[in-house]
């Protein structure tokens, strides 16, 4: 679990920088990534949706490219990253902690979250309160980094995370320290099966997973019962 001041703290540092470094960290295959979780969020067909840990949007804005008639409303605690989503075009945007959201139960079709459970103080609340605001039917879907399971990968993915970009990041941002979190918080994180038993424990039934780029990222998606 995580340090909700030091990760606020973090992301408002890089704000201006975030979407940017993501795209020379990654090779623009973040992307691609973003790209795939929204096929999938299209295929739930949901008509309000909820994307948590929004950030500076760009799930948002695949979402509205892909779906224009889903009505998307946006979450995050980090205030410097809302106002690059207001920048880049989003409106229906608000600051909300999303472990305490200011909704009623069963207020939307689907939850999204890409790249922000990690984040999150506790990840079993944050997944409880996912499911409150969902209405019966309606789907969660996670996009997260992950680890690739074949060791040859692994082992250079693993020297590129905790060698060379946090040093990359820092020389874009300023701000290594908060690259180095990210790649602490991604060996802590759980993955596959582990995370989609965490997720049914939220109430959720049928959790699945999808590897993504070997395993670098993986997708989640669960249906609230």
């Amino acid at each position: 679990m995580q340090d909700p001041g030091f990760v606020r703290r973090a992301f408002s540092e890089i704000a201006g920088r975030y979407v940017f470094t993501n795209h020379v960290l990654s090779l623009w295959t973040d992307v691609l990534w973003r790209r795939k979780f929204v096929r999938g969020i299209k295929k739930a067909q949901p008509k309000v949706l909820l994307d948590i840990a929004t950030g500076s949007g760009d799930v948002a804005l695949e979402i509205r490219r892909q779906c224009p008639d889903i009505v998307v409303v946006g979450a995050d605690f980090c205030q410097p990253m809302l106002l690059q989503a207001r920048q880049a075009g989003l409106s229906d945007l608000l600051v909300a902690d999303g472990l305490c959201l200011p909704f009623a139960d069963a207020t939307f079709d689907a939850v999204t979250v890409a790249f922000g459970l990690r984040n999150m103080a506790s990840w079993k609340d944050a997944l409880d309160e996912w499911q409150r605001v969902l209405r019966p039917g309606g789907t969660v879907h996670i996009l997260d980094f992950s680890q690739p399971t074949w060791q040859p990968f692994r082992g250079l993915y693993l020297f590129y995370l905790h060698r060379v970009l946090p040093k990359i990041a820092g020389l874009l941002t300023g701000r290594r320290q908060a690259y180095e979190y990210l790649s602490t918080s991604i060996d802590q994180f759980p993955q596959g099966e582990s995370m989609c038993r965490l997720i049914q424990e939220s109430g959720f039934s049928s959790a699945t997973h999808r590897p993504l780029s070997g395993g670098i990222a993986t997708v989640y998606l669960a249906q609230k019962t």
